[in-house]
């Protein structure tokens, strides 16, 4: 079973809580590092813990979601070894993993409909790094 680390601010948390349930019944495990309210919080607090836990290897995969994405974005990449990316449609997902061996994939809740959400987060999971050229790529950043 394949481990997920997913957080959120307050403008993301209720995309977080529907791609966690949307998670569970699929199967994975999935560790909900907060927020747990859509009260106004801070999000670096829950990039850093999410990048934490996949940087540690606890997770395999992470799932960051605010209200651009960018913001989570910022954060989560300055862990080592993590490639964070903003997402905002299923073809940017799959080139994420496919091309860029994105561990984290960052939705922009207040730009794309949570069904969009859903399926992103779907294809990124699922789809596998081509390594390769993007092997040669990746190894440079």
């Amino acid at each position: 079973m394949t481990k997920i680390a997913i957080g959120s601010d307050h403008a993301g948390f209720s995309y977080k809580e529907a791609i966690k349930d949307h998670l569970t019944q699929a199967g994975f495990e999935v560790n909900d590092l907060g927020t747990f309210t859509d009260t106004s919080c801070d999000y670096p607090d829950y990039a850093h813990a999410v990048a934490s836990a996949v940087e540690a290897g606890v997770s395999l995969f992470g799932v960051l979601v605010c209200g651009s994405a960018n913001g989570v974005a910022i954060t989560a990449n300055k862990h080592a070894g993590i490639r964070a990316a903003i997402c905002w449609e299923k073809e940017i997902a799959i080139l994420a993993r496919a091309h860029n061996d994105a561990n984290i994939i960052c939705v922009p809740a207040r730009f794309v409909p949570v069904d969009a959400a859903l399926e992103m987060v779907d294809v990124f999971l699922s789809t596998e790094f081509e390594g390769g050229r993007h092997a040669t790529r990746v190894g440079k950043i």
